[in-house]
């Protein structure tokens, strides 16, 4: 029998079963839905994957990818953008798209008062829009640009280099913005720290 912490997939189906067995323990308030709980758990896990793969696009991957780049004679970042880059940035789009659509719905009635900053709700709005404007980047401009560095559109050199660029720079806004964002997103639950 072949080991579940051998593949990503089953693993995360045995977390997420354990969480389920947690929530069952007695004395924790299992067996009655919690629609806000789940929506809070989901958009943090999902938030985790997310921004977990922006710091390590932007403190580890981006800077060997330089590195090797520049050590000539050395291996190359060839093995990177081929076998690493495309899964980062699966996980990568679609946890912001799921990030986003969690705290939606966590914000429920809410979303339309935190989107306008209404009275209340500036400190989350704040991190919506913040959150917005990083997936807005996710998807129009380093996911279009990161397809043509890793192959899957054909690009020439000189194409390939401009997109590599926007995609980094795009990516170390987002990395900036996430500063920010995680301080009025965990703030507006538990105050802000100052």
């Amino acid at each position: 029998m072949k080991n579940p912490l051998d593949n990503v997939g089953l693993t995360i189906s045995l977390g997420v079963l354990f969480a389920i067995v947690v929530i069952l323990l007695p004395g924790t308030p299992g067996g009655e839905f919690n629609n806000a709980g789940l929506s809070r758990w989901l958009h943090a896990v999902t938030g985790i994957f997310w921004i977990g793969l922006l710091y390590y696009f932007n403190v580890a991957q981006i800077p060997a990818l330089a590195a090797a780049n520049a050590d000539h004679g050395g291996p190359g970042g060839a093995g990177i953008v081929k076998y690493v880059a495309p899964r980062a940035l699966l996980w990568f789009r679609w946890m912001a798209l799921a990030t986003w659509l969690t705290g939606a719905w966590l914000l429920g009635g809410r979303f339309l008062d935190a989107f306008m900053l209404r009275e209340g709700s500036v400190v989350i709005g704040i991190g919506v829009w913040l959150g917005s404007i990083m997936l807005f980047n996710v998807w129009v401009l380093i996911w279009p640009n990161q397809k043509k560095v890793i192959g899957i559109i054909t690009a020439t050199d000189e194409e390939k280099a401009k997109a590599r660029r926007t995609a980094t720079l795009t990516s170390r806004v987002n990395f900036l913005l996430s500063f920010p964002m995680l301080l009025t997103m965990t703030g507006s639950a538990h105050g802000l720290p100052f």
